[in-house]
């Protein structure tokens, strides 16, 4: 499938994302920078909500501005039960937990890189 290009440039797609998370109350925004590890996204965010309520209303609320700014997104996956939504704005990868299953995933330790291997990037 054909990405889609838009007028937006990726920090404001990346501000717009989290001002609407911020708005909602989400907990423990983290942005994490894929651009030289994957090819999946160049970016991706994880939030959380406190109840099942929370992050749907979120995931929703996220999905309407995306779409007022002229970003499509595809389909969400998760948000009948809304313990993980995924949002896949092609270039962005949301991902919005109940704060236990996120823990259980631990998606922020997969992809972020360890401070140890940052500082022996940094001295090289």
């Amino acid at each position: 499938m054909k990405k889609q290009t838009t007028s937006i440039n990726m920090k404001k797609i990346l501000s717009l994302i989290c001002h609407s998370l911020e708005d909602d109350k989400a907990i423990n925004i983290k942005t994490i920078d894929l651009k030289k590890r994957s090819s999946i996204a160049d970016f991706m965010i994880i939030a959380s909500g406190n109840s099942t309520r929370q992050v749907s209303s979120m995931a929703n609320n996220l999905i309407k501005k995306l779409k007022d700014n002229g970003i499509s997104s595809r389909k969400p996956e998760g948000i009948t039960n809304s313990d993980w939504v995924l949002i896949d704005a092609y270039d962005i990868i949301i991902h919005l937990f109940r704060p236990e299953v996120r823990d259980f995933y631990a998606l922020e330790k997969m992809w972020e890189i360890p401070s140890s291997i940052n500082s022996e990037i940094k001295t090289k």
